[in-house]
């Protein structure tokens, strides 16, 4: 029953034809079945989910050809269960895409496919539209305002953002804008808005009049330039980097190329990286454009994201934001990709399917015919190397928007300093001084929880995860240990495992420790914190961001979730805690992720009128990287790393590939890989005209985790043809070989972590 990608010679007919089906498996086939009774192979459409029987199961999967031979004998055929679409669900090009990352990606075709639909669509749910709720104003706005208390400020907001639409506006828009459903239902209870339950109208976004419902800015020379250039290639294939300093109005370039391909028609596409996709960017996208803007991110429950998959693909919806996963929703008039923050490692998929959504954008640009813009004030070498080489056309925006500067940024030697909690006395003196000021201030630390660790003073022990090689995390809210590689939780202890000593104490700073320091140093300021603990609930981002937004003297204090894609016009000071933890980082793109981050941090400060000041509080003042940075001088950083990855022949200047090796035995993991070294060799060595180089295998910088122990090897080539034609011989051998069932192994082109 089962067929390869690659085509076999027919043994058998039959009058209805065959239908070639792919499944969710990491088999690397398709599978041949007889279309049911009294229908033909030909009637049922290619990209039509179909419900099969396999082995003892039922699965669906998507039919992707079919023909009128076979090489499977007819007796051992089986029949399609049932047909779930009437029309195909995937068109052709999302197909096609798929096909291509299943190969480059060397993954399964069907696993890859079975990603391209939402949740509800795999599980066999139908793809008609349901109904989806709406809320409507149902008095005059000064009416319904007199009802509420002048105190109920998140009610009053929501009925004034209600007022802006005449007709009924959806749930999930205004959950995305910041508005809870406590309040919706508050205000249906007193009887000011009414609920509405609607069946979405299937309008072309195109036949909607007023498009554009709010006036663009005025673009700066710089801006008219990159934004002209865009539209000029709007209906064919080329790729841009946009390289804008932070502030310097990439989002307005967006929007007026987005205006463009709107009134050509055209549908676009906007891929943002999961801390990103916040209602403050969604909002401003629906303040400018009169159509309806879907959305596909993590936030959204299954019906949801159908929601907003089913927009997309039929083109109701003329403008798609969304999460790395977007890259393969269906938009048959899609006509622009724009890629915001392109260098953002949250592009790259961790496990399953191990894409670069990014990489995916360009493809699929060339696929269509449509231009794309990858956009960053710190773009990756990659891409900068792309650009220096033409394959990009690249456009710079290098001033701040406005009448604001750059921001001053100091390297604050805490060397042989007494820290108040890991604070300078400097430092806590500056934020003092900005706080009275009347403005906000920024304190950014990439480590949550309450502290890394937890130390005995009399022993020296640290406690450690039981199943992982990571020390656990100390929370406070509530009180537990963490490891949040594993995701294993415990109670906190008071007594040493080790020598039974009491003087088990914090050690190091995460986000809860210092925001306890900030609270005690600054009582009279709010200290907002920002993390993934402090932001779980589904509103509590947007209400954080709200409180910020009122410009109250007040301390941000955060992860890496604060650092990008806001605008916080009333941060002054900036304060890197730790700028030294990614110096010195065993994975050789540390020092390149570090710059970027430090640099995207660096942006927050200083805004119009009020002129930026950086902190950054660090042991190694004379580093030469933080040197260049502290000069606001991206470009010079990039260049040193240049130099140093074409001395030791690392990306971009070669392609790399990741095989890992995972088992409850070490010495599985390990023996396999050196099987697969071993074979690396051989095929090098037969041709060296291949340039195949292979390291280790090693085991992993983490080598336990959640139990099992991890090894890696690491192939590279100077040619992306010979590391593949290489791999591909390695996967062979590996779904050829008879493994223990304990013992799983996986392949990741480009990997960008090597952890």
């Amino acid at each position: 029953m089962s067929q390869s990608l690659t085509p076999t010679p027919p043994a058998s007919d039959h009058s209805t034809g065959y239908v070639r089906v792919a499944i969710p498996s990491p088999l690397r086939r398709l599978f041949d079945y007889l279309p049911p009774v009294n229908i033909s192979a030909q009637e049922i459409g290619i990209g039509t989910r179909v419900q099969i029987p396999f082995g003892h199961r039922q699965l669906i999967g998507i039919v992707v050809s079919t023909h009128t031979e076979t090489d499977i004998e007819s007796d051992k055929l089986k029949s399609i269960s049932k047909v779930l679409d009437h029309k195909p669900l995937i068109p052709r090009d999302i197909i096609e895409l798929c096909h291509w990352a299943a190969k480059y990606y060397h993954h399964s075709f069907g696993d890859t496919l079975i990603q391209a639909i939402p949740k509800n669509l795999r599980s066999g749910k139908s793809s008609t539209s349901h109904s989806v709720r709406h809320w409507k104003l149902i008095l005059p706005l000064e009416e319904a305002l007199e009802a509420l208390s002048k105190n109920a400020k998140k009610q009053r907001a929501t009925l004034q953002y209600l007022a802006n639409d005449s007709a009924a506006i959806t749930e999930i828009e205004l959950v995305e804008a910041g508005f809870s459903k406590a309040v919706l239902k508050q205000l249906a209870n007193k009887e000011t808005i009414q609920e509405l339950l609607l069946t979405p109208a299937r309008i072309h976004f195109s036949t909607i009049p007023h498009a554009i419902k709010n006036a663009p800015l005025t673009l700066n020379n710089e801006q008219s330039y990159a934004c002209e250039a865009i539209t000029e290639g709007l209906g064919h294939f080329k790729s841009y980097l946009l390289e804008g300093i932070t502030g310097s109005g990439k989002t307005e370039v967006y929007l007026q190329a987005i205006a463009a391909a709107l009134e050509s028609g055209k549908q676009t596409l906007v891929l943002v990286p999961e801390i990103g996709l916040t209602p403050q960017t969604v909002s401003r996208f629906r303040h400018r454009f009169g159509i309806p803007v879907a959305c596909l991110h993590s936030g959204l429950n299954d019906g949801e994201r159908l929601q907003g998959w089913l927009e997309a693909s039929r083109s109701t919806a003329g403008i798609l934001i969304a999460t790395r996963s977007g890259i393969f929703t269906p938009m048959p008039d899609l006509g622009l990709i724009i890629v915001d923050e392109e260098h953002d490692g949250s592009y790259k998929q961790q496990d399953s399917l191990r894409y670069n959504a990014r990489d995916l954008a360009i493809y699929r640009a060339r696929q269509v015919g449509c231009p794309i813009v990858l956009g960053s004030a710190t773009p990756s070498l990659e891409t900068i190397s792309n650009a220096r080489q033409g394959r990009y056309t690249q456009l710079y925006l290098k001033q701040r928007a406005g009448q604001s500067r750059p921001p001053v940024i100091e390297l604050l030697d805490i060397r042989q300093q007494v820290l108040k909690d890991g604070l300078a006395t400097s430092l806590i003196e500056q934020i003092a001084a900005h706080l009275g000021r009347g403005n906000q201030v920024m304190v950014f630390l990439n480590r949550r929880g309450y502290a890394p660790s937890m130390m005995c003073h009399d022993c020296g022990t640290v406690i450690d995860c039981p199943h992982c090689d990571a020390h656990m995390t100390i929370h406070r809210q509530p009180p537990h240990m963490h490891c949040h590689h594993c995701e294993y939780q415990t109670a906190i202890p008071w007594i040493c495992p080790n020598c039974h000593s009491k003087k088990l104490q914090p050690s190091g700073q995460g986000t809860e420790r210092t925001e306890q320091v900030l609270n005690n140093l600054f009582p009279h300021y709010p200290v907002l914190r920002v993390d993934r603990d402090s932001t779980r609930k589904k509103d509590a981002f947007g209400q954080i961001l709200d409180k910020i937004q009122t410009g109250n003297p007040s301390i941000l204090l955060g992860t890496q979730m604060l650092a990008k894609g806001h605008h916080f016009p009333n941060v002054t000071l900036v304060a890197i805690i730790n700028a030294d933890s990614g110096l010195f980082s065993a994975d050789f793109r540390g020092l390149e992720k570090t710059g970027q981050l430090i640099m995207q941090v660096s942006g927050r400060a200083g805004r119009a009128h009020k002129p930026g000041h950086v902190i950054i509080q660090t042991h190694n003042p004379t580093h030469p990287s933080l040197q260049l940075l502290s000069l606001n001088d991206y470009g010079r950083f990039v260049d040193s790393l240049f130099v140093e990855r074409k001395q030791l022949n690392l990306p971009p200047e070669s392609y790399m590939a990741l095989l890992r090796a995972e088992s409850y035995n070490s010495g599985e993991s390990e023996a396999l890989l050196k099987g697969i070294r071993s074979m690396s060799d051989q095929i090098s060595g037969q041709n060296t005209e291949l340039h195949i180089r292979a390291l280790g295998p090693i085991p992993a910088p983490m080598e336990r985790r959640q139990g099992r122990y991890r090894w890696q090897l690491l192939i590279q080539s100077s040619s992306r043809n010979h590391l593949h034609n290489t791999v591909d011989t390695l996967v062979r051998f590996l779904e050829e070989k008879k493994l223990p069932k304990q013992l799983r192994w996986t392949i990741d082109i480009d990997p960008q972590e090597m952890s």
